[in-house]
């Protein structure tokens, strides 16, 4: 059993809520810093895979996310055409023994807040906090904090160890890693809103339509929506531009949809109107598809990364926040299960660091999205069955292949 004792938290996401909560299950005190001076309910749609519900589910959340949450029975691939490429089950439809949910960012983020206020007590949080420097001398970790607008100090905290939640422009991984500059940018562009409309498919399936360079993302993120019989569906639309990407640091920026939708002009597939969702969306915002590349290693002594700080990633699988929430658990369980800070954090790198690797490098790749860019390929004009494309083997080895993605991996 260790005896770690203290630990901070820089970065109060759902990666450092999470951790904050099962760091506190397995007997250490944790105080998390968030630079922002309010953590609200901001963002739009994000998808839970069942490995990533079952940490939470132990956290004993399980009631609020179904609650807030939408419990996906389908993952669809279309053309551009709104013709069915490939489907398959999620969650529980899959046979697993927790859901998949698909849900908005913001109500998860104040879902996991609210419980880490009751269980760890009102000033376990610190916002307004940002982390200006750090040092470790001995068995200590000595962290330094700001108000990022003003640069009025704010105090020094001692922990026995630090762990770096803070995204993807960590301060804490440009200490260890002050030459990496700014994420890669993958040439293509996302504009994502969220809008109430009517239901499509089974009210609770998740599509992609497209190809590589254009692509539409949609699915349905509210019970409350449902039970009054339309969906509020998160959407996502992506193209391949030819712009450089900007070095702002705030990139969930408000659009003019104007820049985009004449491109999805013509995607009105009957069972979904893409052109009038995109028109019925109040607010667009326009984020660059980007990640890093794989770091060799995360932890520094008493000093570790974790979620996008040391992981970022394309949002392609639903893997982002999932992947924080199993490093959350892997830390817990290894802080539980080691004799000292710095054996623990060795042993949740060791744990997580190769498949995270092979997760990025599998994004980067499209995969599992590969098949609609083989059917673009093949037939750009549209099919009459889906074996005018794939031969028989070729469906079965899809099939195989979905079955041994990564993140499937640990769902039982």
């Amino acid at each position: 059993m260790s005896n770690i004792k203290r630990a901070i938290i820089i970065g109060g996401g759902i990666g450092g809520l999470v951790t904050a909560l099962k760091l506190h299950r397995v007997g250490v005190s944790v105080r998390v810093f968030e630079t922002a001076e309010n953590i609200q309910a901001l963002g739009v749609g994000i998808n839970l895979l069942p490995h990533a519900v079952k940490v939470l589910t132990e956290l004993g959340l399980a009631d609020e996310l179904e609650k807030e949450g939408i419990p996906t029975e389908e993952l669809c691939y279309f053309n551009k055409y709104g013709q069915k490429i490939w489907q398959e089950p999620r969650g529980q439809k899959a046979g697993y023994r927790w859901p998949q949910y698909s849900i908005h960012r913001g109500r998860l983020q104040m879902l996991l807040l609210k419980a880490v206020k009751k269980e760890l007590g009102e000033n376990a949080v610190f916002t307004g906090h940002h982390l200006s420097s750090f040092q470790m001398f001995g068995d200590v970790v000595i962290a330094h904090f700001e108000d990022k607008k003003t640069g009025r100090r704010l105090g020094t905290y001692h922990a026995d160890l630090m762990i770096g939640a803070d995204g993807i422009h960590s301060a804490v991984r440009k200490f260890y890693y002050p030459d990496k500059g700014l994420p890669k940018f993958s040439g293509r562009m996302l504009w994502r809103g969220i809008t109430e409309t009517d239901r499509f498919l089974t009210g609770r399936s998740m599509i992609m339509a497209g190809f590589q360079d254009q692509k539409f993302v949609a699915y349905p993120v509210c019970p409350e929506a449902e039970k009054r019989g339309v969906s509020l569906v998160n959407w996502i639309a992506e193209l391949t531009v030819s712009d450089e990407m900007s070095s702002r640091a705030d990139w969930n920026q408000k659009i003019d949809k104007k820049k985009f939708a004449s491109k999805f002009a013509s995607w009105d597939f009957g069972w979904l109107n893409v052109p009038k969702l995109i028109e019925e969306t109040d607010s667009v915002y326009e984020f660059p598809l980007v990640d890093r590349d794989p770091l060799p290693q995360w932890t520094f002594g008493r000093v570790t990364l974790l979620g996008d700080a040391a992981h970022p990633m394309y949002p392609i699988g639903s893997n982002g926040a999932s992947q924080a929430i199993l490093d959350a658990d892997a830390i817990g369980e290894s802080i539980r299960n080691q004799p000292s800070v710095e054996l623990a954090l060795q042993a949740y790198e060791e744990i997580r660091l190769d498949p995270t690797e092979e997760i990025i490098y599998s994004n980067r790749q499209n995969s599992p999205e590969r098949v609609m860019q083989i059917v673009e390929e093949r037939a750009p004009g549209g099919f009459t069955t889906i074996h005018d494309i794939f031969t028989q083997q070729e469906l079965e080895d899809i099939a195989n292949s979905y079955k041994q993605l990564p993140v499937l991996t640990a769902i039982v």
